[in-house]
């Protein structure tokens, strides 16, 4: 068997990381998740030349898995109606006290909700609000259950908190794919606290996702107006008592390795999706012959020569 090059290898490790989510990819979305830099017409020319993937209506995918361009397909129809609400109620949940940026994340920011799945939120908050903000917001997503719309701010972090910590594929593929729905300005210092992104994707760039919304700014004047009574003598009292009393119902449902609740983060993956996604793609890897090879962060990537 011919040894695979640098870029064959990136797309299949591209793709294997997709076909995880039954995710086939198109050609600028296998370009910009590559982990290697190169351009737009090198990654179709490595395409052409990587025998374990396959094509199929425009979609790029491990070979044997086309299924999966019709399955995309199906999801995205069914995601149009949930991708409307979601945004609908990202605005509104934009507007709630403490709020300042509501991103759409998970598989509907990428038109792939699969049945019963949640629509995802990312929430960043004034420093020191964060739990008045997601009592807001919790009590929100339990208005809406009746109607079965089941909403999931799983991930809220203060303004003082932009940088992840955690910086591996997961979490730049997550930061990469979600959609900033208010709080633009919020969402560029997002952008600027994490340029470690890079170094994993270093094609891809947080404001270039595939799904572009027209940011809509929250009601400022409604906001305030909100947050006054909140702001008051006994404000930095309530905010304990909001984190205390979450604290308490949250425990009733354990924890995980990928759980983190401070002052200032408030992450609530109970089911260790990153640990699954983690297994799955190196048993997918291990199928490819591959072996997943990990990248010092801020190691400047290689640019591949015109002639790979």
């Amino acid at each position: 068997m011919t040894p695979l090059n640098k870029l064959e290898r990136a797309i299949l490790e591209t793709l294997a990381y997709s076909d995880i989510f039954e995710y086939p990819l198109l050609i600028e979305e296998v370009h910009r998740y590559l982990s290697i830099r190169a351009t737009l017409d090198q990654t179709l020319n490595g395409l052409s030349r990587a025998k374990q993937a396959d094509s199929r209506s425009g979609y790029y995918f491990l070979a044997g898995h086309d299924i999966y361009v019709d399955i995309r397909t199906q999801r995205a129809a069914a995601s149009i109606p949930a991708f409307k609400r979601a945004v609908r109620y990202g605005r509104i949940l934009g507007s709630m006290p403490f709020v300042r940026m509501v991103g759409m994340t998970g598989s509907l920011a990428v038109m792939n909700l699969s049945k019963g799945a949640d629509i995802d939120y990312m929430l960043v908050t004034q420093p020191g609000r964060l739990w008045m903000a997601r009592a807001f917001a919790v009590t929100f997503g339990r208005m809406m259950r009746p109607f079965g719309h089941r909403i999931c701010v799983n991930l809220l972090v203060s303004e003082s908190a932009l940088l992840w910590p955690i910086h591996d594929l997961y979490s730049a593929r997550e930061m990469c794919q979600m959609i900033p729905i208010t709080g633009m300005d919020v969402y560029r210092r997002l952008c600027t606290a994490n340029t470690w992104i890079e170094s994993i994707l270093p094609n891809a760039s947080l404001e270039s996702s595939g799904l572009q919304l027209k940011v809509h700014e929250p009601a400022s004047a409604l906001q305030k107006l909100l947050e006054l009574p909140l702001r008051g003598e006994y404000s930095d009292w309530l905010e304990r008592w909001c984190m205390k009393s979450q604290l308490h119902r949250i425990a009733r449902r354990g924890s995980s390795d990928e759980t983190n609740f401070t002052v200032d983060v408030c992450q609530s993956n109970f089911h260790s999706h990153r640990k699954w996604a983690h297994e799955v793609f190196q048993d997918k890897l291990n199928r490819l012959n591959l072996q997943l090879e990990p990248r010092r962060m801020g190691e400047r990537e290689e640019r591949i020569k015109e002639s790979v």
